[in-house]
Parts: C-alpha cells; structure tokens; sequence
C-alpha cells in the first residue's frame, strides 16, 4: 500500500489546535485496539504547545490508557533542565505533568545538566530510543510523529542548508549551529522521523504560507527540509488558513 498525503486546512490556530488534540487522541485511541505499547513524538513551539493544552482539556482524553502510551521529542534546545527554552518542560506544564502516566514513558532529551556536547547528547538519546525499538531497528515504532515547522521551512532542528538533513545512518543528531537560537541542540533525524505511520504537520501563521506552499510542490528537501517530512502509511498537513494562503492544489 502506498502512503497518502492529506491537506486539511482549518480557520484558525485555535480551530487547528482543538482539532489536532481531538485527532491525536483519536490516533492513539485506534492504535492502543491494536498494538501496545503506542510511541508518539511530540513538538514545541507555538502550535505544537497549544495543540497539547487542548489535549489535557479534551473530554477524550480519559478514554486514553496513557499507561500504555510512550512521549518521544522530536527535538530540543540542550540548555538546562528547568530553562524555559526547554520542548519537554513545556510540554510537561501543558498536558503530561496533568495525565496519569508513567514517568517512565516520558523519554525527554538529554540538558546540557546531563551531557556536555550535542553530539553526547545525540548518543544519550539514540540509545534511549533503541532500547525500545524492534530488533534490527533504531527507534521504538513510533504511531504518530507531530512536528512544527519554521518559517525557513525547517522541522525538528534540521535546518535549510545543513549537512545534518544527509544523516541517514543514525537515529539522532547534535546541532551546534542553529540558526535559531540557541546554537546547540539535539535531534531526530529524517530516517527517525520517516520510521513513523503517520507524520504530522502542525503550521499556522501566514510567514509560513511560503514555506507551506514549496513543500508541497516538492522542493528540495536541502532548500525546505519539512518537504522530505512524509509518514510511511500517512503524511497529513494540518494547516491554519493563514499558513494555507498561497497553496491552491486540490489534495
């Protein structure tokens, strides 16, 4: 079967937050009827934070058995724990300090408290993810991999120009030249990202609609990494208005 894309254009970043947390819960909710446990990866920023406040406050959120449900990030700022820069702190503030799951299942990126170099970080993580991966693979068979994206069309920390978008041989990747700071920082890298089902695409604000609009058409993922973002059984675009202003193509 080969994968879908879907575009789903909402009116809103408020539209498109509610509807993500009702339809990632629902993605969790269909893969726990198959499979446990469920792996999901989890974004900063903006909408990736507010799409985790609508989950807490999500009636289906206790129809979830989050006991069964494994937290990855796709990225993080290495600076440390406890600084506000931090994906996973609020990530935690938003929804997973308020749900009944294990601290265990919460599999944050290493601070710099922890490692002393990006690359340290990297390999910290990289064996946190393949202890819970399948034998032969690198990383846990992740349900749904969220990602937000930047308005240089960026995701996770792989950035337009940067050598780390050719990893292919490894789970994980230091950056020590963000062009968004801060400068150092830890992340999945596309065959992590690509491993999963579905990966999902939360943008909203119309200094993105550009980038929106080059990926879909299939720029170079060099120039628009997010354009080689794609889901072995599903890719889905989950867009603002704004974000979707200067893509016309019928999905």
């Amino acid at each position: 079967m080969s994968a879908e894309r879907a575009v789903v254009v909402h009116a809103s970043a408020e539209d498109l937050a509610e509807a993500t947390a009702a339809r990632l819960l629902l993605a969790i909710l269909d893969a726990q009827s198959l499979r446990h446990p469920v792996h999901i990866a989890v974004t900063g920023g903006t909408i990736g934070i507010k799409t985790l406040e609508r989950v807490r406050t999500s009636a289906l959120r206790g129809a979830v058995d989050w006991t069964g449900v494994h937290v990855w990030w796709g990225d993080e700022r290495l600076v440390r724990a406890g600084d506000a820069e931090r994906n996973d702190g609020q990530a935690r503030e938003a929804l997973f300090d308020h749900l009944p799951i294990p601290p265990e299942n919460v599999h944050p990126m290493p601070s710099s408290d922890d490692v002393s170099s990006p690359a340290e970080g990297a390999d910290v993580y990289a064996a946190e993810l393949a202890r819970w991966a399948d034998d032969g693979e690198q990383v846990p068979p992740f349900d749904v991999v969220l990602l937000g994206m930047g308005p240089d069309a960026h995701i996770a920390s792989l950035f337009p120009g940067h050598a780390t978008i050719d990893v292919t041989d490894r789970a994980t990747v230091g950056v020590t030249n963000s062009p968004k700071p801060p400068s150092e920082r830890v992340s999945l890298t596309l065959p992590a990202i690509t491993s999963a089902r579905q990966v999902w695409l939360v943008v909203s604000g119309a200094e993105k609609a550009d980038a929106v609009a080059r990926a879909l058409a299939g720029a170079d993922p060099h120039e628009a990494p997010v354009a080689a973002a794609r889901g072995r059984e599903l890719t889905l675009w989950l867009v603002d208005a704004a974000a979707a202003a200067t893509h016309r193509t019928e999905e």
